[in-house]
Order: C-alpha cells, then structure tokens, then sequence
C-alpha cells in the first residue's frame, strides 16, 4: 500500500464528464489499496471569468477580495469530484485549503505556505477516506484566505506530499510526460523515464511549460518524487522527477544530455564603443531592470586598448522596442556616447544535463554539431548542468534536430560517449 497525491489541473476537470473519469481513474488506485489524497484546480477557464467579473466591478479590486473571489473556483471543483467519487461508492470528503491546514503568509495572490497540519487528513486516510483538496489556496494567521499565485495548484500538491510523507506526488496534464524535446519540432523526440529536478528546474527555466517552476523546486527542497502523467491516457509511468542520485555508479550511466530547450522569444542588442570604466555594466543594465525588463544572457568583451568595450546582452522580443528606447534615451547619453545595434531575429538553444559535470567536450562538440550545418553562434552562455547558444531564429528548428541527432538522444537506447 502506498500513498499518493494525485493533483489534476483545470484542463482535467474542465467539464463534468472529465470530472468522472478522473473519479475513475482515482478509484481504480483506491481499489489497489493506496490511500489517495487528490489536489484539483478550478475547472479551465472559470479562474479568469471571476477575474474578469472582478475587473467588471473594479480595476484594481483589493488583493484580499480578489483571493477570496477567485478562491470559490477550486471548491466548485472539489464539491463535484467528490460527489462523483460517492457515487462510484468511494467514501471521499472535500476541504477548501483552509480546513485542510495549509497555513501561509499574508501575501495575498502570491502567498507562501509556511506549514501544513496534516492530523485530520491522516485521521480521514486511515478510514479509508479519499481527501479531495483545492489547490491554489490557504489561509493567513488571521484566518484569511490567500492564494498562492502562478502555479500554486502543482505547489499545493507537492507541499501536501512532503507534509505527509507521501510515496509519490503525481502530476496529470495534458501531456505523458517530460520529452528530449519540443515533439512538434523533432519528430524523433523521445519521452524520458527520469530526470532530476536540476534538469527539470533548467528546462522549467529555458520555456518548458509542463511543470511549474516553484512547484519543481519544493519538490528538490523537500524531497518529493514528483511524477509527469496524462490525465488522459491509462498505463504509462510518464517521467519520475528525483533529486540528485547519491550514488557514484549510477552517475557514471546518466546520460550526457537529458533535453534540449529552445526559444525564438529572444532578442539580441550591442553597445559598441562605451568607456570602459568602473560601473559601466550597471549604468547600461540600470535602468532596463527598473523598466522591470528581465535580462537573460550578457557578454562583456575590452578593446586591445582597454578604453572601450562592447556590452551585449538579450531580454525577452517583447521588450526589444522599449529596451532599444531607454538606451537611446537614457544610457548612451549618461555614457557619453556609443553605437546602438539590435537583432530581433534571434533563438537561443540550449543543452541540459548533469552529465555534463562528469563529461568533457560536451560544448566543443555542441559548436562542431552547429558548425557542420553552417550554423553561426551570435552568444555563449554556461551553467553547471547546461550550455546556452544565440543562433539567427531561422537556424533554430535546424539546430534542436541536428544536436538531438548528435547527442543520441533520437534512439531508445542512449549511448554513452
């Protein structure tokens, strides 16, 4: 016997019909003799209705009032699971996040959890109970409801795991699991059976939507096994996400590349011929972080002279225009002079493994792979665990195929190097 949080987002519960086949699927796992504690979302599409009945009445609604709003969307979902589990005759009961003890900060639409009472869920597990949980939500000290912002459903799920000790944390989406790739770019792209939460934090981090960041990063904190499946397909083990493996002899057979990431939402801009005096990085960089526009890559190189260099960095391609403005505006006039040029028509690609820190030439052969397909790397950036190219956007597609090819991560069985 076993425990699991199963957590099911808003597209699995999207209507009543999807709602019984996800009471289905948790009785099966109740019939096997695990104990199940099932964390939902609101139902896809009725978080952003209330908002925009929220936007209706005020622009700017108090945050309080917007989680006490929006928080209704979840215990929709877990009223109807849980009426469906008893009629399949699964003895199953609701909580909102507040009666189940998920106690947080005051930071209403972004709070935190900071602990979890678990006595009553474990009382409820141990009659044999299946605990039907709203994701998203929690309550401050004083009693009020909060939400947990982006993502909070697949936080809730993974803080409820580690609260409870559970076997596994079971993540259903719309996908079976992590892949090597984008499948709609390589059609060779392979589902994968592991990855650690390094891998998936970098991957999380470089455009992969199937799991959210904060909800990846709990689960390393508090060491969770967190598991990708499809809410729509039975069988399959999807991909198990663990932490780091301890052991030497299994690291020695990881496989050197685990995924590669891509994104064409990149834009490239180069200050040619600043001063190259002290501070010259903040006073580019300044005044874009106040504009709250993130910058990704940045690559500093000095004159032979040493009185100019060239600063180049990227931000997101929807921030290119307002970027090129402030640095016309602002920063070349501060520095007292250099040359502006921007390039809108960039991806960048990136290779992520933990085989890399045991493995050599692992980018010497990523810039061979690129250069036989006459490829130009613009920009160069590395981790521990990854290696990040600028190439022109039209290159891109091109690219992720010919270093999935080359890094044997198109075959069933990964060959060592």
């Amino acid at each position: 016997m076993a425990l699991y949080v199963q957590k099911f987002g808003g597209t699995s519960v999207g209507s009543v019909e999807r709602i019984k086949a996800v009471a289905e699927k948790v009785k099966r796992f109740r019939d096997n003799g695990h104990q199940i504690v099932v964390v939902v979302s609101a139902m896809s599409g009725e978080t952003n209705r209330l908002v925009d009945l929220a936007s209706q009445i005020n622009d700017e609604p108090t945050p309080r009032e917007l989680d006490m709003l929006v928080s209704t969307g979840e215990q929709v979902t877990i009223s109807l699971l849980a009426m469906a589990l008893q009629k399949l005759g699964v003895p199953a009961t609701s909580y909102t996040g507040g009666q189940v003890g998920i106690q947080t900060d005051s930071a209403h639409t972004k709070a935190r959890i900071q602990r979890i009472e678990t006595d009553d869920i474990q009382s409820d597990l141990d009659d044999g109970k299946v605990i039907v949980v709203a994701g998203f939500q929690g309550v401050d000290e004083e009693g009020n409801i909060t939400t947990l912002g982006r993502g909070g459903s697949d936080t809730t799920g993974v803080a409820l795991a580690a609260a409870l000790k559970a076997d596994e944390c079971q993540i259903y989406t719309d996908v079976d699991g992590v892949y090597t790739t984008d499948p709609r770019v390589c059609s060779k792209a392979r589902r994968l059976e592991t990855i650690t939460v390094e891998e998936m934090l970098e991957l999380a981090s470089l455009g992969s939507k199937v799991l959210q960041i904060r909800a990846v990063e709990f689960a390393g904190k508090y060491n969770v096994p967190l598991r990708v499946l499809s809410s729509f397909e039975d069988g399959g083990n999807g991909t198990l996400i663990i932490a780091d493996s301890d052991d030497e002899e299994d690291s020695m057979e990881e496989p050197l590349i685990s995924g590669i990431a891509f994104t064409a939402n990149e834009a490239k801009l180069t200050l040619l011929n600043t001063p190259d005096v002290p501070g010259v990085a903040s006073r580019i960089l300044g005044p874009i972080a106040d504009a709250n526009i993130e910058i990704d890559m940045i690559v500093q190189n000095v004159a032979p002279a040493g009185d100019y260099t060239d600063f180049t960095f990227t931000v997101g391609k929807g921030d290119y225009k307002q970027t090129m403005k402030i640095l016309k505006d602002q920063v070349i006039p501060d520095l007292g002079g250099g040359e502006l040029r921007g390039d809108d028509n960039i991806a960048k690609v990136s290779l992520v493994g933990v085989g890399m820190r045991s493995h050599a030439g692992v980018a010497a052969k990523m810039f061979r792979v690129l250069a036989d397909e006459n490829i130009n790397i613009r920009m160069v950036s590395t981790s521990e665990i990854k290696i990040s190219v600028v190439i022109d956007e039209k290159h891109m597609e091109l690219g992720v195929r010919a270093l999935h090819k080359a890094f044997g991560l198109d075959k069933d069985d990964i060959e060592q190097e």
